[in-house]
């Protein structure tokens, strides 16, 4: 009876002090977008492919994410005024989903803060070009968030940026936009 004890006190040891893989529920999890511009904003939403968090002893240790750019959608417009920024978004002029239908960010260092806060720097690559993020992520329960702020000129999205433009006036669209994400596992 000791040594069956001992053999299940070691293996949940084990199981406590090894990564653990915990796939993103895809289904639920949720990544929402918003981008600026001198006369407003539009938001939208974009899925996950696939994604998981690596643990060890409870704690994050690393992570991958595929974001499935085919599915770039805009919510704060309905019928032509959506389908048009929606084609334009996933054109040559922003995002060339037809050469690049996928975007990836893979954690590089972690550092665990308080509460159940990690700040994080990550590789983001978005149309074969790949930069370094940096942002903190909440994890709860099942549950890890964040929301990141991303320049799109270093990712070749350079339509309508005041950055390269000079005459754009009221045309000039911001170059960093929001991505808040919300992730279950």
């Amino acid at each position: 009876m000791n040594k069956i004890l001992s053999v299940i006190l070691l293996l949940f040891l084990y199981l406590n002090v090894t990564a653990q893989t915990k796939s993103i529920n895809i289904y639920q999890s949720k990544v929402s977008w918003i981008g600026k511009k001198i006369t407003g904003q539009h938001e939208g939403t974009i899925n996950l492919k696939e994604g998981t968090l690596l643990f060890k002893n409870n704690t994050i240790v690393g992570g991958n994410f595929v974001v499935d750019m085919t599915t770039i959608c805009n919510t704060d417009q309905t019928g032509k005024d959506k389908i048009k920024l929606e084609g334009h978004l996933k054109s040559s002029d922003f995002f060339n989903v037809s050469n690049f239908k996928t975007s990836k960010l893979v954690f590089k260092s972690i550092s665990k803060k308080k509460n159940n806060s990690y700040a994080i720097k990550a590789d983001l690559t978005i149309k074969g070009v790949t930069n370094p993020v940096f942002f903190n992520l909440i994890v709860k329960n099942k549950t890890a968030s964040t929301k990141l702020i991303i320049d799109r000129t270093k990712y070749d999205i350079q339509y309508s940026t005041g950055s390269f433009f000079d005459d754009l006036g009221d045309q000039t669209i911001y170059d960093e936009f929001d991505l808040n994400v919300v992730l279950y596992f």
